[in-house]
């Protein structure tokens, strides 16, 4: 059965509800802050891959509602990027980065030298790496499609959308037990010593004045994301072939953060941030929901195994990384201890799993402005610009092995 444009809409919508229904009645779910199209998609994707399996009934939806809503999302993030934040962030923020960007290496390299080991193509090491890991379900889509246009390997959506479920729940489990281990490696009791904890004001706590969401400030937020669609896929034909040459919602990005930062200082015009986030947040929802609901499962049975190996030992370099090298670089205090267990929330999962580990460690040990700071912001946005870069150098890689 093949659905149109308006039938795959409606049908990602229920989508939606479906995840939002289970997400709010089962604990495990809320708790380890798994996304409702995740869970819906999934779902979905099980039902019909049932109906495939029993009755031969395949169903196929349109691509280009994907397309454009994976495009509006890493656009939003483009236009969310405020480069004043940064010099907020200052130094702490610039070393974070930093090992992010170690993490992303090894996350790839892991993959790759795991993934020829275990006899299976390259391009699967990519995506039980960074691709997913530290890129989440949204880039692990996007990529995903790179990849199957690259290496035409089969099953990269599936796998992607696996892995990248995988790597938020580990996210999530790991990062209590990583911080409690620093803790009891410093001496600490139920709550830090006053001394130790960061003064630094924090935005995120303490929000400045933002833009209502109305009509024009979603027309113009509308009007800056359709600029960036229009750019990006400019920008994507010209460099096609080229050494230069990026997926279109990596253009799309980079359009969104000239687009904001010209706005913002240049003309000083007050971009609508909250407009810029639901409609991010809108994107991205539809983006899954038709992603997770057009999913082969069937596609995955000779690649679970290897691939959940590779996962396995991907979780411990997390818990490594976090451990010797994260805690050391950002000064191994109590802060270093906040963003160490938030680094492996994002450096698996996403985001809200990161600032999740964090509010569990802040409840019970007290506050650390910096890491609410620093995550967020490095989780958000300049991560997905370090794994852009990064993931070129590594494509190429699988290329040569190829």
């Amino acid at each position: 059965m093949n659905f149109n444009t308006y039938e795959t809409l409606a049908l990602a919508g229920f989508v939606l509800f479906l995840g939002y229904f289970l997400v709010k009645r089962i604990a495990f779910l809320k708790n380890y802050n798994i996304p409702e199209p995740v869970v819906g998609g999934f779902l979905v994707a099980i039902l019909l891959t049932i109906l495939y399996r029993g009755w031969g009934v395949s169903f196929t939806f349109d691509t280009n509602l994907q397309s454009t809503m994976m495009l509006v999302f890493f656009s939003s993030i483009g236009l969310s990027a405020n480069f004043a934040r940064l010099i907020k962030g200052g130094k702490p923020l610039i070393i974070f980065v930093i090992a992010a960007a170690i993490l992303i290496a090894l996350q790839n390299i892991l993959g790759i030298s795991g993934s020829m080991l275990l006899g299976i193509d390259p391009a699967y090491g990519l995506i039980a790496g960074s691709v997913t890991l530290t890129g989440g379900h949204g880039t692990g889509a996007a990529w995903a499609e790179t990849l199957t246009n690259e290496f035409h390997i089969e099953g990269a959506l599936e796998l992607a959308m696996a892995c990248a479920t995988f790597g938020l729940v580990s996210g999530g489990i790991l990062g209590g037990p990583v911080a409690r281990y620093l803790l009891k490696k410093m001496g600490r009791g139920e709550s830090p010593e006053n001394d130790e904890v960061d003064d630094v004001q924090e935005a995120f706590e303490h929000p400045t004045y933002q833009r209502k969401i109305n009509t024009r400030s979603l027309i113009e937020t509308i009007t800056m994301m359709a600029c960036c669609l229009l750019i990006g896929q400019f920008l994507d034909a010209q460099t096609k072939g080229t050494v230069i040459a990026l997926p279109t919602f990596v253009w799309c990005l980079f359009t969104g953060v000239i687009i904001r930062n010209t706005l913002t200082h240049l003309f000083k015009f007050n971009v609508a941030d909250s407009a810029i986030d639901v409609l991010g947040n809108v994107g991205l929802s539809l983006f899954l929901a038709v992603a997770l609901m057009s999913l082969k499962l069937w596609q995955l049975a000779d690649l679970a195994l290897p691939v959940m190996v590779i996962l396995a030992v991907q979780v411990a370099l997390m818990a490594a990384f976090a451990i010797y090298v994260t805690y050391r670089m950002m000064g191994s205090d109590y802060d270093a201890v906040v963003l160490s267990a938030g680094h492996c929330g994002f450096g698996l999962g996403a985001t809200p799993t990161a600032v999740a580990n964090m509010q569990a460690i802040t409840s019970r040990f007290g506050p650390s402005h910096k890491a609410f700071l620093i995550v967020p912001m490095v989780g958000a946005f300049f991560i997905d610009l370090v794994n852009a870069a990064l993931l070129k150098v590594f494509m190429e890689v699988v290329k040569f092995l190829h």
